[in-house]
Formats: structure tokens, sequence, C-alpha cells
């Protein structure tokens, strides 16, 4: 091994370099921004272009759509006001969210909407923090009835219809029955889209003001939110989406005038945040330090603990999974952790160079945030490729793999 650095190796580093380096210049990723923490020490690498066919480097400041990684950040706003006992695990969302009492279930996920049963018992919080609510993405019932649903009522981000306003998207999903009884099944997404509705209902504010106030300026987030301004926008690529067959590059997601450069009129905990590598190793290096930034509380030790650690029994977890080792096609093998805590996935076996205990999640415009506390490792990779093909997921896992050969201790 070479000179020590900061808990890596410089021969990791630079094996980890070249790794990075050889996918953008294999053309099918523009580029990308990597960094990596190990206690107070960061190590960042900008490699390629903002545009596929060259323009502006990669920076370090350069702008991404979070895509799902918005997940574990977003869900902190729900642990505050868990931290303050204006929610309770066990709390019953109805009083906050009525469009959600008495709920109906389908008596068979592929069955007509109206061809139900009364739900077993009401949703609570925790059936929401838990992605246990009922509903959700479910990639394996797609063509059912209640999927199309779904993504007729613009429930989820632009597929195909756009995202209405909290309440209106609020009472199309109150509409709909359930796909499983509350808190039998995990589900993806949905709930963390759900939960920003509740922070705002709760708090009175917008789920963005709260956000700001309590996690993103106390760490200095300055370049999160739900949209770009426009004196920040020349700093985020855009998104492209490859054909799958031929690989070309479609612009999914252009900067100016995209998606992400109006403030929305959902602010949608599951996938709307965009930002940066540096915001984000403050948020995961908070996490590592038990909710503590500096010499302040952020969030308690407890919650912290809550949201990193396994929360569902193996029943909950069987259907993701499923997904994650019977469809690799479609996952392209991510999602293999074992566990998922509050937002965010959690590691409980050892399936790869990852330590058990590694927390974060992945994205699918080709992002991954992950800590972990063993090794007291961030990692943050992003790029401006979306997972439409398997190239974006590959770099992350070699990414991921490299990062943990660089580890010297």
């Amino acid at each position: 091994m070479g000179q020590s650095n900061k808990g890596f190796s410089e021969t990791g580093l630079r094996k980890m370099r070249n790794v990075l380096a050889r996918h953008v210049d294999s053309g099918k990723i523009p580029g990308l921004v990597a960094l990596v923490g190990r206690g107070g020490e960061t190590h960042v690498e900008a490699i390629g272009t903002m545009r596929h066919d060259g323009g502006a480097p990669m920076r370090r400041d350069t702008i991404f759509r979070m895509a799902s990684t918005s997940k574990p950040v977003a869900i902190a706003a729900a642990m505050v006001l868990l931290d303050e006992c204006r929610l309770r695990l066990d709390d019953l969302v109805e009083q906050w969210l009525p469009e959600l009492a008495d709920r109906r279930v389908l008596k068979r996920i592929d069955g007509p909407l109206d061809d139900t049963v009364p739900a077993r018992r009401p949703i609570t919080v925790r059936d929401l923090l838990t992605s246990t609510f009922g509903l959700g993405m479910d990639m394996t019932s797609l063509g059912t009835p209640i999927m199309n649903a779904i993504f007729e009522q613009g429930l989820t981000p632009n597929l195909p219809e756009p995202v209405p306003e909290p309440d209106e998207w609020m009472r199309r999903l109150g509409a709909l029955p359930l796909m499983y009884q509350p808190g039998e099944r995990w589900q993806y997404h949905i709930s963390n889209d759900l939960l920003g509705v509740l922070v705002a209902r709760v708090t009175g504010q917008s789920f963005e003001t709260f956000l700001r106030e309590r996690i993103f300026e106390p760490l200095g987030m300055k370049d999160t939110g739900f949209h770009v301004p426009a004196d920040k926008i020349d700093r985020l690529p855009p998104l492209y989406a490859p054909n799958p067959q031929t690989g070309e590059f479609i612009v999914w997601d252009e900067a100016k005038g995209g998606r992400h450069s109006q403030p929305p009129v959902f602010q949608g905990g599951g996938g709307g945040l965009s930002s940066t590598v540096d915001d984000y190793h403050a948020y995961f290096r908070m996490l590592l330090n038990h909710g503590m930034h500096g010499t302040e509380q952020i969030l308690s030790r407890p919650a912290v603990q809550l949201m990193t650690t396994n929360r569902l029994t193996p029943e909950q977890q069987a259907a993701r999974n499923a997904m994650a080792s019977n469809n690799v096609h479609v996952s392209f093998g991510q999602g293999q952790h074992g566990g998922w805590g509050f937002g965010m996935a959690v590691r409980t076996y050892r399936g790869d160079y990852a330590s058990i205990g590694q927390f974060g999640w992945d994205g699918g415009s080709g992002t991954a945030t992950y800590a972990d506390p063993d090794k007291q490792l961030t990692g943050i990779l992003l790029t401006q490729v979306g997972a439409s093909t398997p190239d974006s997921s590959r770099l992350i896992h070699d990414f991921w793999t490299t990062l943990y050969q660089a580890i010297e201790d």
C-alpha cells in the first residue's frame, strides 16, 4: 500500500479514480462527482463534463437531481417532529391526513379497484416511516388496475401525469384502495412523498421551509432544495435517460426550463431534492455523529438509531428482497441490503464489499449516498445518467468496490 491519506491509501484512491475515469472514458457516463470521507477529512473527484457532447467540466459544486437519494434526507423532518413529541410513532395519521381514514384494501393485488375489504386497522405514523402503509410503487405489479391508477392520477413523479398540489394529491390518493393491509408489506416511494404532506400539515409550514430551517441551514446545506434558482442553474447538468436499446443519450430533463428550474407544486420527499456532494456529506456525517453537527444536536441519538437500523420483519421485507435478487434485469442488482430503516436501506448481511450496518440509498438519476458506521466512512457518487440502462448502476457498484479497498486502518 502507498502512503496513508486520511484513512485511505494513496494507491487505493488512485485505483478508484482510474476506475471512475474508465467509466467516463467509455462514453457512457459524461461526467461524475464523487466524495469519500473518513473522520474529518474528505477526498473529491470531479471527472468529465456536464453534457454528453462536451461543454463545461464537472466541478465539486455541480448540482445534481438527487432522485430517490432524497429519501434519507427528507425523512429527517419527520424525525425532528418525533423528537419534539409533535408526532408519535403509533399516532393515527388520519387526524392530519383525513383522506386516509376508513381505508379499503384490495382482495387481490391484480383485482378490480372496487373488489375490496375493510382495512384491519388504521394507518399509523410508523407505517409511513417504514414504507408499510399499504400503497407504493410495485414494479412486480405493473399493468394491474391499481398500478395503472397510481400512474394515471399523477401520484408518482412525472409518470406520466404531472404531480398535483398536495391537497389534490391527497384527495386522489384517498380515492384509491390500499394494495395491502397497513403494516403488512414494504412498498416503495409513495410513503416518502406522503410524509412531506404530513410534515407540512403538522407544522403549518411548507415541507421545504421546515427542512430548510431545521436541517439544511443548521448543516450549511446551502445548495439543497426542491428547485435550483436561476443564479445557480448553470451548475445543473441535463439529466439523461439513455435509450435502453441503443444507448443513445436522450435528455430526460434539461437544466434551464426543466423540472428543477422552478419551485414545484408538490415538494416530494421521495425524490424531489437537488444537491451537491458537500451538502450530502454534511448530512451523512451528522448521522454518523449520532445527530450532532459541531456543538448542535440536529437529531437525537435515538432518532438516528431508529432511522439507520433495520425496522422490517422478514415478511415485510420479502417483496423488496425478491425485487432485488430475482429481477436484477430491472434493478441492476441494486437494493440487495437485507434491511430498511426509515427512508433508507440498511445492510444486515455481508452481500458485497460493504460492512454490515452501512446505510443510505441510490437514486434513479444515477446517484448513490451511503455512510458506514463501522468504518466511519461516507461515500457519495453523483452523475447525470439515469438508470434506464445499467451503466450508472455499474459505475456505482465499482465506486463502492474500489472505495472499500482504499480504506487503510
